[in-house]
């Protein structure tokens, strides 16, 4: 699922923050950018002045416009004509610099926003990236409960009416934090990093059967409640195999995934029975995923140990 982001929206999400003053082109609100940038042909999110190879997002400071300036009437007319047919969505004149003339006057005519704020082009080009990483990365909404767990994300999932909303419950009394209950929004915004949020909507509420809807900040305070965290492990609780499944699988000696936005995410099945704390044995899986990534494994080390038992004797 993708975003589409418009030169609109991009104003008021960071208007305040980086005081920024649309001063010329506000017909051309509603262009959007394009989230495969680099791909396709599709020109960078975000950069310097390029008339060459444009950005989406041109960020011109003191150095740019004292080049446009030192160039000869044609030369300039040539480069402005350039810039405003280009691809580019948006241009933002850095160091709290005054557009030229001639900018304010194409903007007008191409209905190309132009934008001005006083942080130096550098700091302003960081943020957007930053900005532009969060808000046009892949996204995916998955059924579930996300929570932090020892400090992991952690997402639960299973079939409704399994137990994941009493589950959680029981994580939050035990000291673990809430981030989003049934439709946690996640999103790639690093070839490794799954980042996953909760919808606006949803805040702070988590539904359980039999008590309906709970606003868990309300019932146990802010520390219980986290805004995001990087999703690194999935439990998915299930009913039991009552064959008893193979032996060799008990052992779980591969770790099995889950395909989450193009990203293996390493998953573990939690049969769900009468008398089983559960919360006990979700602290138990985030612990023994911790070793793994630490380099151990229980199962490798227990056949090690009787492969020298064997030899021994």
């Amino acid at each position: 699922m993708e975003h589409n982001l418009s030169v609109q929206r991009f104003y008021q999400d960071l208007a305040s923050r980086l005081s920024l003053d649309w001063v010329a082109g506000r017909e051309g609100g509603n262009r959007v950018f394009d989230p495969h940038s680099g791909s396709n042909g599709a020109p960078s999110l975000v950069g310097y002045f390029n008339l060459i190879h444009s950005n989406q997002a041109q960020v011109l400071g003191d150095t740019e416009l004292d080049y446009l300036r030192a160039l000869r009437k044609n030369s300039l007319q040539d480069a402005c004509e350039q810039l405003f047919k280009s691809d580019s969505v948006v241009i933002l004149v850095a160091d709290e610099c005054a557009p030229p003339q001639r900018f304010l006057e194409l903007a007008e005519h191409y209905a190309m926003p132009i934008m001005v704020s006083p942080l130096a082009s550098n700091e302003l080009i960081n943020h957007l990236r930053y900005y532009f990483t969060h808000e046009l990365a892949d996204r995916i909404t998955l059924h579930g409960v996300f929570m932090e767990v020892l400090s992991l994300g952690v997402l639960l999932t299973g079939d409704s009416g399994v137990g994941k909303s009493e589950l959680a419950l029981e994580l939050i009394t035990r000291g673990h934090r809430l981030i989003a209950d049934d439709a946690p929004e996640f999103a790639r915004i690093a070839p490794d990093i799954i980042n996953g949020t909760c919808p606006r909507l949803l805040q702070d509420f988590l539904e359980v059967r039999g008590l309906g809807v709970l606003n868990i900040r309300a019932m146990y305070g802010d520390s219980v409640i986290k805004n995001g965290k990087y999703l690194r492990l999935i439990i998915h609780l299930e009913r039991p195999d009552m064959s008893g499944g193979d032996p060799e699988d008990r052992l779980e000696r591969k770790p099995r995934t889950r395909n989450v936005l193009g990203l293996e995410i390493p998953i573990f099945h939690l049969p769900v029975a009468p008398g089983r704390n559960l919360a006990v044995l979700v602290e138990a899986a985030v612990r023994n995923h911790l070793l793994r990534l630490n380099g151990y494994n229980a199962a490798e080390d227990l056949t090690t140990r009787q492969q020298r038992l064997m030899q021994a004797e």
